[in-house]
């Protein structure tokens, strides 16, 4: 019985890996066009940074 049990709680954390990046993947490409210009912004101020120091 234990074995039986244990098996189908080692199949479990394999199932619930892949729903969390099922929804992570969804994340992205729902608010994609938020994250791309988060990520253009942080890098445009990056740049002017660095200018600053060179």
């Amino acid at each position: 019985m234990k074995n039986v049990l244990k098996k189908e709680l080692a199949g479990a954390g394999v199932v619930e890996m892949v729903l969390i990046i099922a929804v992570l993947i969804g994340l992205v490409v729902l608010f994609r066009t938020q994250i791309t210009g988060l990520v253009t912004a942080l890098f445009g101020q990056i740049e002017e940074a660095a200018q600053g120091v060179f």
